[in-house]
């Protein structure tokens, strides 16, 4: 057998494992059970990848993440590694074959969601197969008290019994105690090897900033802090809008969501990646599987969903070891927007009752029906037809998806298709006897190259724009030269697809998953108090809240997060008089907003705001017509 240092060299260029990677992939070839839960930048990937390379056979690979799962698959074969994934969409047949590659392919990874492991087909083949490891990433969402519990990970015990001789390990980067308990029962672990990096980041400034104007203080930062950074928004139009404001402002910005091009992603992520771009704003699904060393700083402008989401996103900078900071901007307006988008769009029981009744007549499907059938739709559409509110039509859906009761895809695209089926000269002469479609036509050719060889997605508002024609018109003359045998047409209105995993029973499908669905709901609220409580929390290291949030408990300080900073400020002396003195001076020689006292003063802006505040209440100061603070006079 091959040794794993050497695998690591020949494959991954490094010469030393991180820490516990050598102890668990150790633990992994001595055919134990093993636990590993590293945070966010600790390696877990290589503590199943390299023990599989190192075995005769396959490693089965379970994951929720199908966009983890395809940049793993890519990345081990960049480096001449046989792997693949069994995503949805894939065809019988097609299923098929990749199975048999898996048995007489010498394939040495293949990744699937936990939801195949409850098709026959895919049970039989991997019967068959020479299985070496079976890994479990994401092992949390086991545990119904897990960040993102899912039902479907129950069948991952469907593999135990496949392949009784093969050991498991699971791989999670955040767990609580309970959730680590949890996991290794479900799994059937026997004598159990548990490895537990610590969650502590050394190196990572948490800080906390009570902020007025985002955008400001978003700049400031990122002055203060100059390097590659992160910075986190909520939704896809503040990522565009932040990424405007800081072009304008002279910064090197790009931004990335789930809603554009696949090729426009890659390139912003190669430009972010080699720092041609040093700041990228972005949604929060953007990061999972990218580890990019030198990130200075993570910025959220908006508050997280949860502890273990934040601490996870946080935790992309500085994974170099070198100073970093992780820097969270909250006002007095946060808390209400953070229980309206996460506590108060939660539906009820009833409520999912009723949009999975309306999805299922919205398809036509029929009572005991429907079970393994995809249909396409617009969302928006579906949300009309009906009077729903979106947020809580989107969480119903996602519910039910999450209980694999259907499968929910967004595409957030328009895939209209086209090809010429006839040759150029069959074209041009159907044009002559139809030269109302000609400009269209020649539109289309021009801006398509290579549209008589293959099937293109074409972008029906640039033709329009390109011909002057009405995108409608151009519709009805595709349909028509479709009608005519001049071009293979596919045309689709539709960002969303959903296959029914069940048989429709309406109202006993969802009584089926109500205690988990309300058992979810309960966990959400709960982390949303968790994340109040640390914001609000000013008195405690952030690293020690962090840390004992996860179970791990220290009464050592880390000395650099936003608590521990102000904290070193007054033992520096800098107390109450003296900042009160300096501020009455400032003012006495002009009125000052709260920011140009900040900008002035060698003081942090909370000593400033607090002295502000005091000042105020004892009618030393007052604020004029111009929003300014002045010296108050009798």
């Amino acid at each position: 057998m091959a040794h794993p240092i050497n695998i690591l060299e020949q494959y991954w260029h490094h010469t030393s494992f991180r820490p516990y990677q050598e102890e668990i992939i150790n633990s992994v070839l001595e055919n134990n059970d093993t636990f590993a839960l590293l945070p966010t930048g600790g390696g877990k990937s290589i503590c199943f990848q390299i023990p599989a390379l190192v075995k005769e056979g396959i490693c089965i690979v379970v994951s929720p993440l199908v966009a983890l799962m395809k940049d793993q698959v890519n990345s081990l074969k960049e480096k001449g590694i046989k792997a693949m994934a069994i995503t949805s969409g894939i065809r019988y047949s097609e299923l098929d074959t990749l199975l048999d590659n898996c048995i007489y392919g010498n394939y040495k990874f293949l990744y699937l969601s936990p939801e195949r492991l409850q098709q026959d087909i895919v049970k039989q083949r991997i019967e068959q197969m020479n299985v070496n490891l079976i890994a479990v990433d994401e092992a949390h969402c086991i545990s119904q008290w897990g960040n993102d519990f899912r039902p479907a990970y129950k069948n991952i015990t469907i593999l135990r019994q496949l392949q009784p001789h093969v050991n498991v390990i699971a791989l999670t980067a955040t767990a609580k105690p309970e959730v680590i308990e949890e996991t290794i029962k479900e799994l059937d672990f026997i004598a159990p090897k548990i490895f537990k990096a610590s969650f502590t980041r050394p190196n990572i400034s948490y800080q906390v900033l009570h902020s007025e104007d985002k955008i400001y203080d978003l700049e400031q930062q990122l002055i203060r802090h100059r390097g590659s950074s992160i910075i986190y928004v909520r939704s896809r139009k503040m990522s565009v809008e932040i990424h405007n404001i800081l072009q304008k402002k002279g910064f090197s910005s790009t931004f990335f969501h789930g809603g554009i091009p696949t090729k426009d992603k890659h390139d912003r992520l190669y430009q972010w990646m080699n720092n041609q771009k040093e700041i990228m704003v972005a949604t929060t699904a953007f990061g999972m599987g990218i580890d990019k060393p030198d990130v200075k700083t993570v910025i959220h402008v908006n508050l997280p969903e949860s502890l273990e989401s934040y601490y996870q996103e946080a935790g992309r900078a500085g994974r170099n070891n070198e100073k970093a900071y992780a820097i969270l901007l909250t006002n007095k307006s946060d808390e209400q927007v953070l229980k309206n988008q996460f506590i108060k769009s939660l539906p009820s029981i009833e409520e999912i009752k009723l949009v999975y009744r309306k999805l299922c007549n919205y398809f036509q499907i029929s009572y005991g029906e429907g079970e393994q059938t995809t249909h396409q739709f617009s969302f928006s559409d579906f949300c009309k037809a009906y009077h729903f509110k979106s947020s809580k039509t989107f969480n119903a859906l996602q519910l039910l998806d999450r209980n694999s009761v259907i499968k929910l895809s967004q595409q957030f695209n328009y895939k209209t298709k086209l090809q010429f089926i006839v040759s150029n000269a069959s074209m041009f002469s159907y044009l002559k006897t139809h030269s109302q479609y000609n400009i269209v036509v020649k539109t289309i050719l021009r801006t398509y190259g290579g549209i008589f060889e293959h099937q293109l997605a074409i972008n029906l508002t640039l033709v329009s724009d390109k011909s002057s024609a009405p995108e409608k018109q151009i519709i009805a003359i595709l349909h028509q030269l479709h009608k005519d045998g001049i071009v293979d047409f596919l045309y689709s209105n539709t960002d969303s697809e959903v296959l029914f995993l069940q048989p429709r029973e309406d109202d006993k499908t969802v009584n089926r998953i109500a205690n988990v669905v309300e058992r979810q709901q309960k966990l959400k609220n709960q982390q949303i108090d968790a994340v109040l409580h640390y914001i609000d929390t000013d008195d405690i290291c952030k690293n020690r809240q962090l840390l004992k949030y996860f179970g791990e408990v220290t009464d050592k300080n880390c000395g650099i997060c936003s608590v521990c900073v102000s904290g070193k400020i007054s033992e520096e002396k800098k107390d109450i008089k003296t900042i009160t003195t300096q501020v009455i001076l400032a003012l006495e020689k002009n009125p000052m907003s709260s920011r140009q006292l900040v900008e002035n003063l060698p003081f942090e802006k909370t000593e400033v705001f607090t002295t502000l505040q005091s000042l105020l209440e004892h009618n030393v100061i007052e604020l004029n017509a111009a929003n300014s603070y002045k010296i108050k006079t009798t």
